[in-house]
């Protein structure tokens, strides 16, 4: 049997949730449609997901259509979760985005279609609601090749749209009547169907022996297809008909290479179109690759066990992984070295499929027995393991506390277990002892307090701020040398690099293996506070001095000196701080576009490009995120209401004037009394915590 592996995407709202559980319904998965409004889905399993009606954590499930098992992962929609959709989209052979045919093309929308594009992931369009009141099609198609992409090809158009008895005609798109009614479709038995014309003329549709007569639906093909086929270019130049089986097998191929998107109507509730899109997941959507003759497997989801073990749901590439059997993981550092470590898989459960006795190629599965995997690892093979991230890090930073009475400690090793599972949830202990976390939104807050609650800790949360970047501006060193306070030898030279980097020039050997892993641990950690005590990037550090004193010198005499000394170099070195910034696109009216322009660059905006767009124009540049809030407010007066503001996280600037500071939690390593004092402090504490 063939596999392909879906994800369902969408921006918030969209329905996608609502069209999974359409889908497990009518392939017979499931005998009764849940809600998300009454929360029985199946794949919103959380509490907080089915109370807010809103996807949290990628779920998995699977279906057949034909020949083809489809494991199926339905994602996030709101952006505050668009790590889980980074990690869904790794694993994927193709994709389904929703849209909403009443509210159209919305942000994250055009977010996860740019990704799309970017990476060749065959995707097919689905607008959904076209049973609700305000539904439209004409004017979202144009919206779609305007804000999305011009390469669509409509599968299909709208009978009584807008209303409960709307449905999905096939072969149809692009041959409605002027006055909006339904133009008719081929029959179910192969006839040919009359299609009006845009004048209101009989339109020949193609017969199924391949007659003379063009299809309605190619006039709209064959535009998109002859982009990329110079075969059909050359029929569409000549106005030669090209045959239907050939338009579909081009229309295949183009799809699964990501170069054209078939575009579906229909209703998730009503279940209109939805036959239509599991024809096109089971006949354009490519299967999975061919297996790969070793056993790899991604990581891209772990859950919790009824015991609180680890559940990592991977999807495999090649080979075959049981029970019982003894595996390598694999893992990326942020500098594109690879760890490994060794594991026994305890259990396998193969997602649609319980009873198989291996996960193989292009098949998802359960695996138990990996207590220390993390998100983004493999299992069984390194290859293609790499530090790839579509989005952007998380740009907000918040205090949680303890609102219970409870330790601190408690709360932070709680905070630890979680970022374990999440590589992008980043927590550390303050300066004044209490524990921050990153955040891509606010309502993520809301899923931390609710994941610590089910740990018995009542939290709360301090307001957000923004998480600057500092960046290395020159070349400085710093050497320590042995017996000035620390029984060690270690010296760095700090400049500017890409990511973070960590280089040698002594000789390997110069040093125990375990103390330069305690230089080079030591030194991405002390990375994490600048000179300003924001996070230091596109950074290269090397280490230019080693010694030690056998045997009174440990591991930790280095762990404690590296970070003195790396502040040392970066403050020779100097640094710049940045602040984080959006991608903006605005269309609004041609007579507004002085006011808006002027307006964006009062509060800080750079306009990059202005394009008109018909009757609009188009204005797009990158904003201070910290001002995107007052942009979206000002907009409406600035254009009567008519303005239309997207944006998304890109980026970041320099911050002009009197750069912004963060608390240390470090001890201050710059200063070397104040940092020796709190090294002390901390033994200290260590020492009253053993006895």
């Amino acid at each position: 049997m063939h596999t392909v592996n879906i994800g369902i995407l969408a921006h918030v709202d969209a329905g996608k949730t609502s069209l999974t559980e359409r889908l497990l319904f009518d392939t017979g998965v499931i005998d009764r449609l849940g809600s998300v409004d009454s929360g029985t889905t199946q794949t919103d399993t959380g509490e907080i997901e089915r109370r807010r009606g809103i996807t949290i954590r990628s779920a998995v499930t699977a279906f057949r259509v034909g020949d083809r098992q489809v494991n199926l992962i339905d994602t996030p929609g709101h952006r505050d979760f668009m790590a889980e959709v980074e990690r869904a989209l790794g694993v994927l052979d193709g994709a389904v985005l929703v849209l909403s045919a009443v509210e159209g093309v919305q942000p994250h929308t055009r977010l996860l279609m740019r990704t799309c594009r970017a990476l060749r992931l065959p995707t097919l369009l689905f607008v959904n609601k076209v049973d609700r009141t305000g539904a439209r099609s004409e004017t979202l198609l144009a919206d779609i090749r305007r804000l999305l992409t011009p390469a669509i090809a409509p599968l299909g158009t709208v009978e009584g749209l807008g209303t409960a008895g709307a449905r999905f005609i096939e072969g149809a798109a692009d041959a409605r009547s002027t006055d909006g009614g339904a133009a008719d479709a081929r029959s179910a038995d192969g006839g040919a169907a009359d299609a009006r014309s845009t004048d209101g003329g009989a339109a020949d549709a193609r017969t199924a022996d391949g007659g003379a007569a063009r299809a309605p639906f190619a006039d709209s093909w064959l535009p998109v297809l002859a982009e990329h086929d110079d075969t059909l270019l050359a029929a569409f130049v000549d106005d030669r008909p090209v045959p239907p089986a050939a338009l579909r097998a081009t229309l295949r191929a183009q799809t699964a290479a990501g170069l054209v998107h078939p575009l579906l109507f229909g209703s998730a509730l009503s279940g209109t179109g939805v036959p239509a899109l599991l024809d096109a997941i089971g006949d354009l959507l490519p299967p999975a690759p061919p297996a790969e003759p070793e056993p790899r497997a991604r990581v891209f989801a772990i859950t919790r066990g009824p015991g609180g073990a680890k559940v990592a749901y991977a999807r495999s590439y090649g080979g075959a992984l049981t029970a019982r059997q003894r595996v390598q993981v694999f893992r990326a550092a942020p500098d594109g070295r690879v760890a490994a470590h060794r594991a026994q898989l305890t259990a396998v459960s193969v997602v649609g499929d319980p009873a198989a006795p291996a996960l193989t190629a292009g098949y998802i599965a359960a695996l138990h027995g990996l207590p220390t995997v993390r998100i983004g690892d493999q299992v069984g093979s390194p290859a293609g393991l790499v530090v790839d991230a579509h989005f952007p890090r998380p740009s907000l930073e918040t205090v949680v506390r303890r609102r219970d009475g409870g330790e601190p400690s408690g709360l932070h090793a709680a905070l630890l277990r979680m970022a374990d599972e999440d590589p992008l949830i980043h927590t550390a202990v303050t300066a004044s002892g209490e524990s921050s976390v990153r955040l891509y939104g606010e309502v993520q807050k809301e899923v931390i307090a609710s994941t610590l609650a089910d740990a018995g800790i009542l939290a709360e949360f301090a307001p957000s701020q923004l998480i600057h970047l500092e960046r290395p501006t020159g070349v400085g060193t710093a050497v320590e040398i042995i017996g000035n306070g620390f029984f060690g030898t270690v010296g760095l030279r700090v400049e500017p690099g890409t990511g973070v980097e960590y280089g040698l020039e002594v000789e390997l050997g110069s040093l125990p293996l375990a103390y330069h892993k305690a230089i080079e641990d030591s030194a991405v950690q002390a990375l994490e506070q600048g000179l300003c005590g924001w996070p230091v990037t596109d950074v290269r550090v090397t280490l230019t001095h080693s010694g030690y004193w056998s045997p009174i010198t440990v591991a930790g005499d280095f762990r404690d000196l590296t970070p003195h000394v790396l502040l040392l170099a970066l403050a020779a070195a100097g640094t710049r701080v940045f602040e984080p910034c959006h991608h903006f696109e605005a269309d609004i009216p041609a007579a507004a576009l002085g006011p808006v322009t002027g307006a964006l660059a009062h509060l800080g905006g750079r306009v990059d490009e202005t394009l008109p767009t018909g009757e609009t124009w188009r204005i797009s540049g990158s904003i201070p995120a910290r001002l995107v809030a007052e942009a979206q407010r000002r907009l409406p007066n600035l254009t009567n209401g008519e303005g239309l503001w997207t944006s998304t996280p890109a980026g970041d600037r320099p911050v002009e004037g009197r750069p912004p500071r963060r608390a240390r939690t470090d001890g201050n390593p710059l200063d070397r009394v104040e940092y020796t004092r709190w090294l002390a402090q901390r033994d200290l504490a260590g020492s009253a915590g053993r006895r």
